[in-house]
Parts: structure tokens; sequence; C-alpha cells
């Protein structure tokens, strides 16, 4: 726990030291991120066991989006989940500095489409979502959104959370407000309970 909170500090010191170049989302495009996160619930689970996607490639596709959307948080977290799972140390540091020379060859066309995903905001090209799902067939292209999805959630969330704490430094962060830092980090007490209704009573569906 002390190494924990030591690490957590030095980052958030960092953040009064270099400018802030992370990808933001205001609380609009967070509550369209957690509605695609809640439309791929269960896709992770849908196919047999067997035939899931391993862990090693669901966190080689988290920290290639994490990678784009530059998350302190995310990166630290998944760096240690993946060498639990046994991935070498230089292997992720090639895949967070978006280098996939180390992936296996069977992993690449969805490492590159996570990539897409998160520099396009949530928003594929049609092509490419066709071509995913032409590599991996139907069933495991929903796996890979799934996983996509919520890395995508946790990287908007931990981003807006250091935009908040450099505006407490004195050095606020240009394109948002306080009020969208504050709409992200706690809208999704209001916005998944909403957006689970909305599901349910098949609003605007």
């Amino acid at each position: 726990m002390a190494a924990i909170k030591f690490a957590f500090t030095e980052m958030m010191n960092s953040l009064t030291h270099k400018q802030f170049m992370k990808r933001l989302v205001k609380p609009k495009d967070f509550k369209k991120l957690l509605a695609d996160l809640v439309a791929s619930a269960g896709d992770t689970r849908r196919q047999p066991r067997d035939q899931r996607i391993s862990r090693q490639f669901s966190e080689r596709i988290m920290m290639a989006v994490t990678e784009v959307n530059g998350c302190r948080y995310c990166s630290y977290f998944h760096t240690q989940v993946s060498l639990r799972t046994g991935m070498r140390k230089d292997e992720i540091d090639q895949i967070l500095a978006g280098d996939f020379d180390g992936a296996p060859q069977d992993e690449l066309a969805a490492l590159y489409f996570a990539q897409h995903y998160a520099d396009s905001g949530g928003k594929p090209n049609v092509d490419a979502v066709q071509c995913l799902k032409d590599v991996y067939g139907e069933d495991r292209a929903k796996e890979i959104f799934a996983y996509i999805r919520a890395i995508m959630v946790g990287n908007a969330w931990g981003n807006m959370f250091d935009a908040l704490g450099v505006r407490f430094s004195g050095n606020p962060t240009q394109g948002v407000t306080v009020w969208d830092e504050l709409g992200v980090i706690f809208g999704p007490l209001v916005m998944i309970p909403a957006i689970f209704l909305r599901k349910v009573f098949r609003i605007d569906q």
C-alpha cells in the first residue's frame, strides 16, 4: 500500500510541472462512452470459455487504447496486471509506446483497431469495424469492442481526474471547465442508472 501511495503522490505532483497533454471528453461525450459500455455488457462472457480472448490479449487491447488517450492511472494499473499474466516488461513498454512489433501476429488487427477507436473518440470508421468482424468473426469482435469500451471509460475518467488536480494546482486545462471535470468524475452516479432505465424501457430505440 505504501508503494501505491507513493506512486500516486508522485504522479499528482508531476502534473504541476508538466504540460497537461491528455485526451479529454466532456460530460455529454462521456455519457456516450458509458452507454456504449452498457451496450457491450456481457459480451466478454457470451463465447465458450475456451474460445474467449485470453487475458494477455485483452490487456494488450486495453493498453493500446490507453497509449492513445494518455491515462496515467490505466497505464500503471494495466502494466501491473499484464506483468501478473506473464507478459514481459519490455513488451508492455512497447505497447504503451504504440509499438506492436512484439505482439502476436493474430492480434495485430485488433490492436490497430483499438488505436483507431480511441483516436476517433469512440466513433470508428464503418470499414474498420467491418474489417474487425471479417478477421475475428462477429462474436469475437463484440468481445474486443467490450474491452475497448471499458478502457475508454476508464481513460476518460482518469484524465478528467487529472485535469481537476491540475486546476487545483492553479493551472486549469484549456478547453474544459470545472463543471466538465466534475460532471465526468461524478457523472456516473447519475448517468449509469439513467442509461439502464432508458435501456429497460427502450426509450429512443
